[in-house]
């Protein structure tokens, strides 16, 4: 989709709210689509957008209670002729995440479309990790490695086959062995051709990976920098608290880094310890996801180089609203009337 599509008017008071659930999300945002819409949107339109730091407001009481936090994810275009809208998503962590994203017309404030933020940001996550891949890791790579077994796995899993058609075998890995054999079992009958296997010790698992995805929780590092091989390519989109860390200090200081916003120098356990440790320095950072896409910055520079390359994504309310955006315009596009998806 072109990234200056401008929405319809919609100027009507009397026009309905589009109620985006998650199956029409499912069929209206494949990776096939999502993937290349942020690609061609972020560069020509991530200057033009603002998205405050997340707003985190803790929900638990006491310090035997269960960590609960409510986030609030407000976007929006400074130049509604690229970009007509507003977004904000609401997100309670109790401790399974969920969410709910609005939509609104830019800059009249009509609202347009309620949609599923839990799948959207299951979606959105997953498709700029494997831009992030498509970007940073070899073109002959063909084993991912996936750590942690949760809602977003399967949704790498898929959008990663779309950016690298030539990985052929995923190995899971999770702190409950169980639950990433059910997931193996589920994936190999969705994917078939390709070959999906339990990996008992995450540091062989890591080692074995041409690309490594984190989807955890993790506040203890899984991938130690030292098992990363010549090449690998690490992509870490669990963890968004400075208490929160999926890699070591070596994993960073080996790798050359990417994060998906300026925000991960805040929020990302894994850069906030090294730099204060002084492990690596702003400046060694090469640039974010956007600066990628545009080509602004060189990613991996040669099927030879055997550097490491490391993307570090927190989930940036940008992604947010380019997602919703392709998911709203579509649902339009593919639509003779409104009554084939819930409104109000």
């Amino acid at each position: 989709m072109a990234a200056a599509a401008a929405a319809p008017t919609n100027s009507s008071s009397h026009s309905p709210l589009v109620v985006l659930d998650a199956p029409a999300l499912l069929s209206l945002l494949p990776p096939s689509a999502l993937i290349p819409h942020l690609r061609s949107t972020l560069p020509a339109l991530s200057s033009s957008v603002r998205a405050p730091l997340r707003h985190s407001h803790p929900l638990s009481q006491g310090e035997a209670a269960p960590p609960s936090l409510l986030l609030l994810m407000p976007c929006w275009s400074l130049d509604p002729s690229l970009l007509p809208y507003l977004g904000v998503k609401i997100v309670t962590v109790t401790p399974s995440v969920r969410a709910s994203y609005s939509l609104f017309s830019s800059p009249g404030g009509l609202p347009l479309a309620s949609l599923d933020g839990t799948l959207l940001t299951l979606l959105r996550t997953s498709a700029a990790s494997a831009l992030a891949s498509l970007l940073l890791s070899r073109p002959s790579s063909s084993t991912l490695v996936l750590l942690g077994a949760g809602a977003l796995a399967p949704h790498l899993v898929s959008a990663h086959r779309v950016a690298r058609p030539g990985l052929t075998r995923f190995l899971l890995w999770n702190r409950t062995p169980e639950k990433a054999s059910h997931l193996a079992s589920q994936l190999q009958l969705q994917h078939p051709g390709v070959l999906f296997q339990v990996a008992d010790d995450v540091d062989e698992a890591v080692a074995a990976g041409d690309i490594v995805c984190c989807a955890t929780g993790s506040r203890t590092p899984l991938v130690k920098g030292e098992r990363l091989k010549r090449g690998a390519h690490l992509n870490m989109v669990g963890s968004f608290t400075p208490e929160m860390r999926e890699c070591d200090d070596e994993a960073v200081r080996r790798g050359r880094v990417f994060v998906d916003s300026e925000d991960a120098f805040r929020e990302a356990g894994e850069l906030v310890g090294a730099l204060e440790r002084g492990v690596i320095s702003r400046e060694d950072v090469a640039g974010t996801l956007a600066d990628l896409a545009a080509g602004r910055v060189v990613g991996r520079r040669g099927e030879e180089e055997e550097e490491v390359t490391v993307f570090k994504s927190v989930g940036t309310a940008v992604f947010d609203l380019l997602t919703a955006q392709l998911a709203y315009e579509s649902f339009l596009k593919g639509s003779e009337n409104t009554s084939e998806v819930p409104t109000y």
